[in-house]
Parts: C-alpha cells; sequence; structure tokens
C-alpha cells in the first residue's frame, strides 16, 4: 500500500507570510503551489518551487479564482470558457518557474470554492480538465475521490489521482462538508488518524449520517499552517510507517 501526502504552500503574497512552507516541506511528498490568484505571487512562485525542489517534493500546480481578498473561497459565476482559459494561464505560469530551474511540474489541483463547485460540477470539472490538457497533457489531475473531477481528467485522457482529507468530515455524497458547518472539521488528531488509515486500507469513510461510503485514497491533503498542523502531519506519517503504508510522490 502507497499514499501520497499533499499540501497547499506558496500562500505568502509580498511582506505577507501565511503559513510554514519550510516546515510542511520537511514531511509531505506533493505541493500544491498558489500562481497569484487567489494567493501567492510571482517572487513567492520562485521560492517555493526552489523549496520544492530543495525537498525532493512533487511541484504542482494549485489555480483557483482570481479572488485575492477572498482567498479563492468564494464561488465566482465565470463561464467554461474562462475557467479553461484562468487555469491554462496559471499552469503556464508556474511551468515555467519549474522549467526555469531544470524541473517539471508533476501534478495540477484546483484551489478552494473552484475545487468545491467543480466536484459537482460537470461542466466546471470538465473547462478545469481541458484547460490543464491544453498546457500539461503529461501531468497528474488531482481531485476529490469519486468527483466529477476524477470523471473529467479521464475523459479528457489525463493521469488521474483521487485526494482524501484527513481532518475533515464527508457528506453522504462523498462531498467534503462545508466549512461553515461547526463539524466540517476534525480536530481529534487520533480520530484523523484512524479514518485515514481506514480509507487506505478499506477504501471506506463514514459520512455524517453515519452510514460507511467507498472512497479512493491515492493522496492525502494535509495542512501546514500552524505548528500543531505540522505536528499532525507528523503523527500521520508515523501512524502510516505503523501500519505498513508507504509514503511516496504521486506518480513515482
Amino acid at each position: 500500500m502507497r499514499i501520497d501526502l499533499n499540501s497547499d504552500v506558496g500562500e505568502s503574497f509580498g511582506i505577507y507570510k501565511l503559513g510554514l512552507d519550510e516546515e510542511v516541506m520537511k514531511e509531505i511528498t506533493s505541493a500544491n503551489i498558489a500562481c497569484g490568484f487567489h494567493a501567492g505571487d510571482y517572487m513567492v512562485m520562485e521560492k517555493t518551487v526552489d523549496l520544492a525542489i530543495a525537498n525532493g517534493v512533487g511541484i504542482g500546480v494549485h489555480p483557483g479564482y482570481p479572488d485575492l481578498q477572498g482567498f479563492g473561497r468564494r464561488k465566482m459565476d465565470l463561464g467554461p470558457h474562462e475557467i479553461k482559459n484562468l487555469v491554462m494561464y496559471q499552469v503556464g505560469a508556474l511551468k515555467a518557474f519549474a522549467e526555469a530551474k531544470g524541473a517539471q511540474i508533476n501534478h495540477v489541483k484546483a484551489h478552494g470554492a473552484l475545487y468545491n463547485t467543480a466536484g459537482k460540477d460537470q461542466e466546471l470539472a470538465e473547462a478545469i480538465a481541458k484547460g490543464v490538457s491544453a498546457v500539461a497533457p503529461g501531468v497528474i489531475f488531482l481531485g476529490l475521490a469519486n468527483s466529477e473531477l476524477v470523471k473529467a481528467g479521464k475523459k479528457y485522457g489525463l493521469t488521474v489521482c483521487e485526494e482524501v482529507f484527513a481532518d475533515r468530515n464527508y457528506n453522504p455524497d462523498g462531498s467534503l462538508m462545508s466549512r461553515k458547518n461547526p463539524e466540517a472539521i476534525l480536530h481529534d488528531p487520533e480520530v484523523a488518524i484512524l479514518r485515514v488509515v481506514r480509507m487506505i486500507k478499506e477504501g471506506k469513510i463514514e459520512a455524517s449520517n453515519g452510514e460507511d461510503i467507498d472512497i479512493q485514497a491515492d493522496s492525502i491533503c494535509v495542512h501546514g499552517d500552524n505548528p500543531e498542523a505540522i505536528e499532525f502531519v507528523r503523527q500521520i506519517r508515523k501512524a502510516l510507517k505503523y501500519e505498513n503504508i508507504q509514503i511516496h510522490t504521486m506518480g513515482s
């Protein structure tokens, strides 16, 4: 059994620092790097690519809505053609930074509201997949397990990895519970780790209504925005090692 650990990084902007990228890079295998639309900027992008290379971490593109103020977590009314182009723009930008350092991008994962909306919206999911396939057809397309993103990636010939979340509760339809719900986030590390191991070994997750749903776990999304989050990632790594689950970069 093998699993990838991914995290959202490169979310600082100008003089404003967000997250503990230097620390989380030591614990993950894949980095989702912001591209200046929901977070990050051209200086942060370069620094984050350098960090990923130095730590042997897979370089991933993290395209989001053009919404710095809302951190890309607000749904925007953009048409499919516009979505395709904004994804192409961001993938192309990070691809340039990686190639300038002699590296390649490994995967693409949509961010925030773009990711969550596309998980249920076929047209939006296909627009994202079209944008990726147009400029980086060889990369891995990372999408929420059982979502429209997974279907769209496969439809457009992309290599797809299905993502699960260590610290989030799931709805009965397999979608993530909204952050507006006070029960959306799991705060007990032991409970979260047990759920992670079960997702990997059994392909099951208990939904919010108490029922088990099937789930494919190729990559686990973890967070590194505070010291407690970093420690949580370390606990996950320890538990996976105990369960003889190998941690590796997706696609390797």
